[in-house]
């Protein structure tokens, strides 16, 4: 490779710039520290317990062992995944969900989110271009969370105004095609 490079031109560029020269293709998630909603959201907010039809209180906590197992994420290996079928415009978020459980993904937890919400420079570009000219609210169903009122819920960011912002959203309500969860492959 010559220096002349257009590739390496633009990394010695970024660098003066004091800029990451080189894309971020993963970002690590300590997992000494699990996630705390009581912490991150407020008090009364836990992590749902139990069945989806139970008061979330008792029993274990319905998370995605397979994403709470992870210590880094290769976010060019994230996919959304929306769970629509064919002519189909929206479902519920406990429908959505059953369908990323029987397709196998790993959706990915609240953990992965805020490790990414607190490294925001490490969130890619492309996560923040808009579907069918829609912002796009990236979903994180790997933690189910209760919150103080006994509603279930999960946490979800987006790219909005220049800036990205947060929230939670009830499985109970409506999702489309612009409310795509982050998984990986299983």
């Amino acid at each position: 490779m010559k220096l002349h490079d257009p590739v390496w031109v633009e990394a010695l560029k970024k660098f003066l710039r004091k800029e990451n020269p080189w894309p971020i293709s993963s970002i690590v998630i300590d997992r000494t520290t699990p996630f705390n909603p009581a912490k991150f959201l407020g008090e009364g907010w836990s992590i749902w317990r139990g069945p989806a039809n139970g008061d979330g209180l008792s029993g274990d906590e319905e998370q995605d062992e397979r994403s709470l197992a992870l210590t880094e994420v290769d976010l060019s290996k994230v996919r959304f995944e929306t769970c629509l079928r064919d002519g189909e415009p929206r479902i519920n978020g406990e429908e959505k969900l059953k369908r990323l459980r029987e397709a196998g993904h790993i959706r990915l937890d609240a953990k992965v989110f805020q490790s990414l919400w607190e490294h925001k420079d490490k969130i890619p570009e492309s996560w923040k271009e808009k579907i069918n000219g829609n912002t796009r609210f990236i979903f994180f169903d790997g933690t189910i969370l209760r919150s103080p009122y006994g509603g279930r819920l999960v946490l979800y960011f987006y790219w909005l105004g220049g800036e990205w912002s947060w929230s939670f959203y009830w499985l109970v309500d409506v999702w489309c095609g612009g409310s795509p969860s982050a998984v990986l492959a299983s």
